[in-house]
């Protein structure tokens, strides 16, 4: 891959020398996360981002070599190929501008204008083409055999003849492409006899906006209803722009022979250039949608997977439900089950027994905190919960995806002795405790923090779940001795059949004390050792930097600091003023560089700092359900998802309200990510609430000041913008109110 580092470092505007060593790094076996935190003086300090997207424009340009390659190999077999064509080839820059070039060449399936060619109507073509002032019908008698009877099948294969080589001429392809870029819109419309089954997809029925300017998720919604037959789609620039450009190419004359080429450029208009280019646009802006959609879901995953932790306490966990009881577990500091039964919160002759099996599973089980799963019944139960006045913090916590996990084969391997609803209980509990550690072993997409996950590129998107999961884990880190097998599997290095192995070895000596030990796993070698050591922590271990997040490989340059310094290793380790002493710059080497030294020092100063901040508990109103809820309120919420077009906001109720993205700031955003975060904690104006559709609308600008300057011009905020958000010039045009709050169906099942 190193052939292509002259092209990725001057695409993503790198020193060649770093993307030079990042595919030398990656061909060697390098993972991602290893390079990017113990690499850090090879590639010039390059984050996971840009070293991710070095090996992706590595891919791009192999790919495009490879297609360059094929498609001169089939022109030159062909006998076909010239100085000319091959300059062409060598200039082009796209996979679309190669394309082009081979499509005169391209075996195709039968064409009209290869019939024409067949009945020897192509001389009669090239002559129309050159547009002299010919008898047109005397030329296309003379081209009259069995399979051309008339005059007017002449003339029409001709003019078929010449719409394929309208379609087939590269530089007006360009030029129709551009146009597409600069002037198409997205259109549908709705098809006949469908408006009750279509309601949702109300808002296009009859739409229409630029592909320069329609926003992923409208592009996604137009597409969903598209493919479920509800909407006419199309995607087309205005017919006599592109006419016009076309004739502009080929019309050389004001004569019959000009009006055939017109008809012929009509022709393939309709027929070929259309279609073609629609569908290659279609395609184009469906990937671009896609990949907007999955960073908005990965970038929701990543900020889900780092929530605070609770740590290692001792939990009480319950999932509410109303009919068939709460289940209730007891979990250790290391969130193994000592304890299951079942309460019944809600009948009011059992609550005295309820309240003494839940005072004495808190004394029995030394609990610490209790867990409360966020959906049916949640709320209620957390009311019932603190009324017994424990004296311990209790946490709501988001329950999507528990079930999933309930009935996986993770679970299963787990808990195979228990029902599903305990293995939900438990994994409500471990959420609060490590939440990193428990979704990881459920599929992301059922996790609810993604946007028409379901409409995108399925392999793309476990893709990029998969690299942001990744990079969590070893972001993190992972304690050796209490990761599950699905955990360890992520870290760098490892991988599933490794990641059993270790589990198995763990078994057999009781826990790890070094990260020596390592080695002795089957089929953890030395570049396995070496990817993953560094991210594994084993805590209170032989070796006091195996608890760190130091790299084995770097041990002899912090015991020659220590040495220096008249100290020894254990005592270096999180002591501010000894460290304070170390010169780094002295040990400098050709191995160990500035940035290694620095990520050094930072971790003899902190070592295994967990980077996620301490959980805070987090108050309702006290509100339960949509009918407590009143336009006007002022009340507490939890960001729960994060879409282009707003935030979903959780204030305590079962259904989640919606900030639209122009009712978060006072200032013009339009990406929620500027300013909200996945769990943070705000303050919400209850704008709209329509029971009947179960929906609510927030605003949080409107329970703040707005800046001084603009007070005056701040125009005051009203109810229709729930319906109809109000679009600016400048702004990208917002998913439809109605479609997005239909979102929460689909996102939360509440």
């Amino acid at each position: 891959m190193t052939e292509y580092v002259q092209g990725v470092a001057a695409k993503l505007n790198l020193r060649p020398q770093d993307v030079t060593a990042v595919l030398q790094l990656l061909a060697e076996g390098g993972t991602i996360p290893f390079i990017a935190r113990y690499r850090k003086d090879k590639t010039g300090a390059l984050d996971e981002v840009q070293i991710q997207n070095i090996q992706d424009e590595a891919n791009t340009q192999k790919e495009f070599a490879e297609r360059k390659a094929f498609i001169e190999k089939t022109i030159t077999e062909q006998g076909k190929m010239t100085e000319t064509l091959q300059a062409k080839i060598n200039a082009a820059v796209t996979v679309a501008e190669l394309e082009d070039l081979y499509l005169p060449y391209k075996p195709k399936r039968k064409t009209k204008a290869q019939t024409a060619r067949e009945n020897g109507l192509e001389p009669l073509a090239l002559l129309i083409l050159e547009q002299q002032n010919t008898d047109l019908q005397k030329a296309a008698e003379a081209h009259l055999n069995e399979q051309v009877k008339t005059i007017d099948e002449a003339l029409q294969g001709a003019r078929d003849i010449i719409a394929e080589q309208v379609n087939e001429h590269a530089e007006l392809r360009t030029t129709m492409r551009r146009l597409f870029e600069q002037t198409a819109t997205v259109q549908s419309k709705l098809l006949a006899d469908k408006e009750q089954d279509a309601a949702k997809y109300k808002d296009y029925f009859d739409f229409s906006e630029r592909i320069s300017k329609i926003p992923s998720h409208r592009l996604l919604a137009i597409m969903r209803g598209f493919m479920e037959g509800f909407l006419r789609m199309a995607i087309s620039p205005e017919e006599e722009a592109a006419l016009a450009l076309a004739e502009k190419t080929f019309i050389k004359a004001n004569n019959d022979a000009a009006e055939q080429v017109k008809k012929a450029i009509k022709d393939s208009w309709r027929r070929l250039l259309l279609p073609g280019l629609e569908s290659e646009f279609r395609m184009a802006l469906k990937q671009k949608a896609d990949e907007e959609a999955i960073n908005v879901f990965s970038e929701n995953l990543r900020q889900l997977l780092l929530s605070s932790p609770l740590g290692s306490k001792r939990i009480l966990a319950i999932d509410p439900g109303y009919r068939t009881g709460c289940k209730i577990v007891c979990l250790d500091e290391q969130g193994s089950l000592l304890k299951t039964d079942l309460i019944y919160i809600h009948e009011p002759k059992r609550i005295p027994d309820t309240e003494h099996k839940i005072r004495s599973l808190v004394h029995e089980f030394k609990t610490q905190s209790i867990a409360i799963g966020d959906g049916t019944a949640g709320r209620e139960t957390e009311l019932i919960v603190k009324k017994l006045n424990l004296g311990l913090p209790i946490f709501l916590v988001n329950e999507d995806g528990a079930s999933i996990y309930s009935a996986s084969q993770i679970a299963r391997e787990e808990f195979p002795d228990e029902d599903i609803t305990i293995r939900g209980a438990v994994s409500i509990g471990r959420r609060l405790m490590d939440p990193l550690a428990e979704l990881v072993k459920i599929d992301p997409k059922s996790i609810g923090v993604g946007q028409y996950q379901h409409d995108v590129n399925q392999v793309r998107l476990k893709e990029k779940l998969d690299q942001t999961v990744i990079s969590c884990v070893n972001t993190v880190g992972v304690n050796l001795n209490t990761a599950s097998k699905h955990l360890l599997s992520y870290v760098s290095g490892i991988g599933p059949s490794i990641a059993e192995n270790i589990i198995t070895y763990r078994n057999e000596i009781g826990r790890f004390t070094s990260r020596k030990q390592l080695m002795k796993v089957p089929r953890l070698g030395n570049k396995a050792f070496e990817q993953c050591a560094g991210f594994l922590r084993i805590k209170d271990g032989d070796d006091p930097l195996d608890g760190s997040a130091v790299h084995p490989e770097a041990y002899p340059v912090i015991a020659a600091m220590a040495k220096d310094i008249g100290a020894d290793i254990a005592s270096l380790i999180g002591n501010d003023e000894l460290v304070k002493k170390l010169e780094p710059k002295k040990y400098i080497t050709k191995e160990t560089g500035e940035h290694t030294l620095r990520d050094i020092i930072n971790e003899l100063k902190k070592p295994g700092l967990d980077p996620r901040s301490e959980v805070q508990q987090f108050e309702f109103a006290s509100i339960y359900s949509i009918e407590d809820v009143h336009v006007g309120m002022i009340v507490p919420g939890c960001v729960t998802n994060l879409t282009r077009f707003g935030a979903f906001i959780d204030i305590g109720v079962k259904q989640d309200g919606l900030v639209h993205v122009s009712e978060i700031a006072h200032k013009y955003i339009t990406d929620p990510n500027e300013m909200l975060k996945l769990n943070q904690k705000v303050t919400v104006k209850v704008t709209e609430v329509d029971i009947p559709r179960k929906r609510i609308a927030l605003s949080i600008k409107q329970t703040q000041e707005p800046p001084t300057s603009a007070r005056k011009t701040q125009a005051p905020p009203t109810p229709k913008q729930f319906n109809k958000p109000k679009e600016t010039a400048a702004a990208p045009a917002p998913l439809s109110m109605n479609d997005a709050l239909s979102l929460l169906k689909n996102k939360f099942g509440k």
